[in-house]
């Protein structure tokens, strides 16, 4: 035993330091390496996110040119996708419920690498799509409370931006055979069975601001009077010349009299008013109808007659 321990004594000592160095430059290697995939994914994924803004940016100023035609809304859209980082962007159209009232953007461009070029990645490619929808309305917000026939000769011609008139007038006295005490304003409560008649200071409001509940189509009361002759009514309009108004669009004939008759309202129309006179039992205010992009939820059906108003959404 004592040999043993002699010999023991005499042989040396193998030191570990050197193993642990290794294994210390591997596990180092291995972390630095995952915290640089995860900074780069990281990166990629906002790489990505701002490719699917640009896409729905791009759809979206494309849509509201759709009523143009397909050839303008394409520069519109690529003029957006440009502004917003560009890349491999294409553009198509289809159908959802009239031609060509869809349009999609594509985009395509590299995410640059960082620390994973030490593995041979240089860039990845992130991909956005996105469609937008430009349709007609069959509700809206921020109405007006003007009515329009749709006999109207411009709404008949679709003829936009061209110098016209909306009379305010006792329609039944002008012998039109409408319904007495009918002065072309709506009460637009009355879809909301709100009770009584409605004021000059309430119409003058919603000429100012415009509604500010969803409207949809279908049957109104009449607001009676010539409240067009008030100053509430003709401060309200003298703030909105120049400005986009909403008209409901109605059809003939009118159903009653006074508080009692009823507008069959079909649609909407875009107005930008010029100048307005107001005596006695008639009304004029001068301006011509315009393109519009609206508020409020698009029609699904096809049935709701297209006096250029829009409302663009993105569909999924």
């Amino acid at each position: 035993m004592q040999y043993l321990r002699a010999a023991l004594a005499r042989a040396p000592l193998r030191r570990s330091d050197g193993q642990a160095v290794v294994l210390m430059a591997v596990f180092m290697t291995v972390i630095i390496g995952a915290a640089g995939v995860v900074l780069d994914v990281g990166s990629w994924y906002r790489a990505d996110r701002a490719t699917q803004a640009t896409a729905d940016a791009s759809a979206l100023a494309g849509a509201q040119d759709l009523i143009e035609g397909t050839s303008q809304a394409t520069v519109l859209a690529e003029e957006y996708a440009d502004k917003n980082g560009g890349g491999d962007v294409s553009i198509s159209f289809g159908r959802k419920v009239a031609d060509n009232d869809l349009i999609t953007v594509t985009v395509a461009r590299p995410a640059p690498a960082f620390f994973t070029k030490l593995f041979g990645v240089d860039s990845v490619q992130v991909n956005a799509r996105a469609t937008a929808r430009a349709g007609v309305p069959s509700r809206a917000r921020y109405v007006a409370p003007i009515t329009v026939n749709e006999q109207h000769p411009m709404l008949q011609c679709r003829c936009f931006n061209a110098s016209t008139q909306v009379t305010l007038i006792n329609l039944h006295a002008s012998g039109s055979g409408d319904a007495a005490g009918a002065f072309g304003l709506l009460n637009l409560q009355s879809q909301a069975n709100a009770a009584g008649n409605i004021g000059a200071d309430e119409l003058g409001e919603w000429i100012r601001d415009g509604y500010q509940d969803e409207l949809k189509l279908g049957k109104y009361d009449s607001a009676p009077s010539a409240n067009f002759n008030s100053d509430y009514i003709r401060n309200a309009l003298r703030d909105r010349i120049g400005t986009e108004l909403l008209f409901p669009v109605y059809r003939s004939p009118i159903i009653g009299s006074g508080s009692g008759a009823k507008y069959n309202i079909i649609g909407w129309v875009g107005f930008i008013p010029t100048s307005f006179t107001a005596g006695g039992s008639t009304g004029t205010i001068r301006g011509y109808f315009t393109k519009v992009i609206w508020q409020g939820l698009a029609d699904e059906t096809g049935t709701v007659p297209d006096f250029g108003v829009r409302v663009i959404t993105l569909v999924e």
